[in-house]
């Protein structure tokens, strides 16, 4: 306790803020190549060894694609403001021009004569989202956190040019055109074990989260661990194993994802699940993914930098509708690929790679790691 009783007038003695304000070039697959800027101000931790990013931050980014793609996001986080409380909240306009839609279920075929006949964007769709996120967590004892959440989210698709899968899913039903426009209410609750040594770049630790959400028509429960280990001083290997059931009758919108404490992403496919796949490669009421990494530092300058060379491997698969989640071998799509990552203090990290696959490849870049 006394250590506690120490830490808070510390932080307290050290609050200040800093400002930003850069330009910046990302890529995803369903954006393409993008430009954005990003304002912010935040206040750092300062000489206190933590493993949050900073104290607090508020941020806006705003960005388009060479795709069409399109976004503003103004986040708001506060993960060690106050001591045991972490408080977060996104608000977020954004338009994924070229997201993949394969159809629905574990099995759905890719065929490039497809592409080549029908067009390109036969296996597109363009997605639009409006979205506000708050989470609060409270730390209960050790690394333990409890967590509540809201979310009010309105998402709407718009079939692209020429003949598309979409298209013929919404023409047959196996899309409810009555779900289009999606607008969706979410209270989330669940349990967070937190032992990183660093959340920005882990060298040590493990993130553990089950979660439990009631949304518009369906429930989600989501359980999802990560490790990381370190066996000898330049090397650290990390694992992942994460898997989301859905009840009720959950409408396209949340099939495409997979929630999180943080902000949830698109599965099955794509560079938070499934790399060396196209973002939205495959869509259900179930989701299994799992990975391996061996991260190796290259070079190091003291805490300052680090410069990795990262060999990984993921799996996954999703579960339609009749289907019951389960631990299984069978059915799983698998790639693997390589990453080259720069980590510089304690909150900043660039990676860029390249994933494989049984359909082909794709180009990897993220300013964080896959998990």
């Amino acid at each position: 306790m006394a250590l506690v009783a120490g830490a808070a007038p510390a932080l307290a003695a050290q609050r200040f803020w800093r400002a930003n304000f850069y330009p910046y070039v990302a890529y995803s697959t369903a954006g393409g190549l993008w430009g954005a800027v990003h304002f912010g101000r935040y206040s750092p931790l300062g000489f206190v060894e933590r493993p949050e990013r900073n104290r607090a931050s508020l941020g806006l980014d705003a960005g388009a694609s060479t795709q069409g793609s399109r976004g503003v996001m103004v986040s708001a986080e506060a993960p060690a403001w106050w001591e045991g409380w972490r408080v977060g909240l996104t608000l977020t306009a954004a338009r994924d021009n070229r997201l993949g839609y394969y159809g629905l279920g574990n099995d759905t075929r890719f065929s490039r004569d497809s592409v080549n006949t029908a067009g390109a964007y036969f296996y597109r769709v363009s997605r639009t989202r409006l979205t506000a996120r708050a989470t609060l967590q409270r730390r209960v004892v050790g690394p333990v956190r409890l967590l509540l959440g809201g979310t009010l989210a309105r998402t709407d698709f718009r079939a692209l040019p020429g003949p598309s899968v979409f298209r013929t899913d919404l023409a047959t039903g196996a899309v409810d055109p009555a779900t289009l426009p999606f607008t969706d209410a979410v209270v989330r609750a669940g349990v967070v074990v937190d032992t990183r040594d660093n959340e920005v770049d882990p060298h040590r630790g493990a993130f553990l989260q089950l979660l439990f959400a009631s949304g518009d028509g369906y429930t989600r429960t989501t359980a999802d661990g990560r490790v990381q280990l370190r066996p000898i001083g330049r090397l650290v290997l990390a694992g992942r194993l994460a898997a989301e059931g859905m009840g009720g009758s959950p409408s396209l919108a949340p099939q495409e994802e997979m929630e999180s404490s943080e902000l949830p992403f698109v599965a099955v496919g794509g560079y938070r699940s499934l790399r060396g796949y196209y973002d939205g490669r495959f869509t259900g009421r179930g989701k299994l993914i799992g990975g391996l990494e061996a991260r190796y530092a290259l070079r190091a300058v003291g805490d300052a930098m680090e410069l990795k060379l990262v060999g990984f491997y993921d799996a996954g698969r999703v579960f339609g509708p009749g289907e019951a989640l389960r631990l299984t071998t069978k059915g799983l799509h698998q790639s693997g690929g390589g990453e080259l990552a720069l980590r510089l203090l304690r909150n900043s990290l660039l990676v860029v790679g390249y994933g494989r696959g049984s359909e082909g490849g794709q180009f990897l870049f993220a300013t964080s790691w896959s998990y």
